[in-house]
């Protein structure tokens, strides 16, 4: 079961030749989830060969135009391909007011069903695989870092041990598998955790940009596999990044080695700093933590499943 992660933009505040604004977009067994939508977006996503009709949910951290102004573009476009089941559009209270604005103020033809769902922290959606959570970050408007956490897998099954039990090869062995009891021809009840190992954790995606750096946002994203952060200074602009709210590479570095992630990937890089001089951010998160990827446009990461 795959879980990728795509890099569709990496710069701050504006769009640069080669550097989009800052989105990420998850593809997990065929489903497209994208994490906010600037100008350019869509560009992006042609260049990967991702096709928008497919993206199944839209994530907006916040309402600064830089996250948000790709989506109006991106709507119309999905209406001139086939689509047949809703787009979910999760937000800010502020993000159905915006499209609903965009709507009529451009005429825009939409042939399928939008569903905005304002966010609070906590989980916003589950199903039997996975959850979606939200939380709160510290930006001069109302911002929410994002989180995809996958359930925890059962553990592997021993073929040995179900042959020591006499249980014949066949559906019985596919319903331990799914984590049900069977009952033997002699009688005797097996259940999973008798041919089965321990359960096996799942996968987390975390996402957080335009925040200052406060210590709880390594708690919301502990135990990412990868995690995409804003690193919008280097740390002769701290003074900077206070005023504006936004953090340093240092502090994307920090969050990262406080919460225990395995990754770091860099982003929402300040439009200041050329492609030459990115390397400044990269080598002061790197000091911090190391497995630290100075993130560039289009980039492509896979998460494997964990043994």
């Amino acid at each position: 079961m795959n879980f990728e992660v795509f890099s569709i933009g990496t710069s701050g505040m504006m769009p640069l030749p080669g550097r989009f604004l800052t989105s990420a977009l998850v593809r997990r067994n065929g489903e497209l989830f994208l994490f906010d939508c600037g100008e350019g977006t869509q560009v992006s996503l042609r260049m990967l060969n991702l096709k928008w009709k497919h993206i199944d949910s839209i994530f907006i951290s916040h309402m600064h135009a830089d996250h948000i102004t790709g989506l109006p573009g991106l709507l119309m476009l999905s209406s001139q391909v086939e689509r047949d089941k809703p787009l979910y559009i999760y937000g800010p209270e502020r993000l159905a007011q915006y499209i609903e604005s965009s709507r009529k103020i451009l005429d825009m033809y939409i042939n399928y069903e939008i569903r905005v769902i304002p966010v609070e922290s906590g989980t916003i959606y589950e199903n039997d695989e996975f959850t979606i959570n939200c939380f709160p970050l510290k930006h001069t408007k109302l911002c929410y870092g994002y989180s995809i956490v996958e359930k925890s897998r059962p553990g592997i099954f021993s073929v040995e041990r179900a042959k020591e039990l006499e249980i014949p090869m066949g559906p019985l062995w596919g319903k331990l598998q799914k984590g049900e009891d069977i009952t033997l021809s002699d009688g005797r009840v097996i259940h999973p955790s008798d041919v089965l190992g321990e359960r096996r954790s799942g996968r987390k995606f975390s996402y957080v940009t335009d925040t200052m750096y406060f210590p709880e946002i390594a708690d919301y994203v502990y135990g990412s596999d990868i995690l995409f952060c804003e690193a919008m200074f280097t740390s002769d602009l701290a003074s900077d990044a206070i005023e504006k709210k936004h953090m340093t590479a240092s502090q994307a570095a920090t969050v990262a080695r406080d919460a225990n992630v395995s990754t770091l990937c860099l982003q929402h890089y300040s439009p200041r700093y050329s492609d030459k001089e990115l390397k400044l951010l990269f080598k002061e998160a790197s000091e911090i933590f190391p497995n630290t990827i100075l993130t560039r446009d289009r980039m492509s990461f896979d998460i494997p499943l964990k043994e």
